[in-house]
């Protein structure tokens, strides 16, 4: 029933040096890397990083394009309240005392050719 005892100091130091040797065995057991499928998986890495990069540049034109469209599409809207507003104005402004006379006249024209045709 040795469990029950704490391992000395040199029990615990041989313990990990035994794990170490063990850690250091298994390392050196492992197979070689193949250069060839290093190759491969950088190969594979690479065009995906190159498509990533693609698709990057893919939605960052489509960010801007949408933003032009959108900007047009506000100066539009600018441009034709500034028109709208110019034809207000211009409809509000008062006349001349020259274009009055001739809406008069051209008013009196028209009676008077209604008159002459009804006859």
């Amino acid at each position: 029933m040795p469990s029950f005892k704490n391992p000395t100091f040199q029990d615990r130091i041989a313990s990990a040096a035994a794990a170490r040797e063990k850690a250091v065995q298994k390392l050196k057991a492992r197979p070689p890397v193949d250069a060839a499928l290093l190759a491969e998986q950088r190969e594979a890495r690479e065009a995906r990083e190159r498509a990533e990069a693609e698709q990057r540049a893919t939605a960052a034109a489509a960010r801007a394009a949408a933003k032009a469209e959108a900007a047009a599409q506000k100066a539009a809207a600018i441009a034709a309240a500034e028109a709208a507003a110019a034809k207000k104005a211009a409809r509000l402004k008062p006349a001349s005392a020259a274009e009055l006379k001739a809406a008069r006249d051209a008013q009196y024209a028209a009676r008077k050719a209604r008159a002459n045709s009804s006859r």
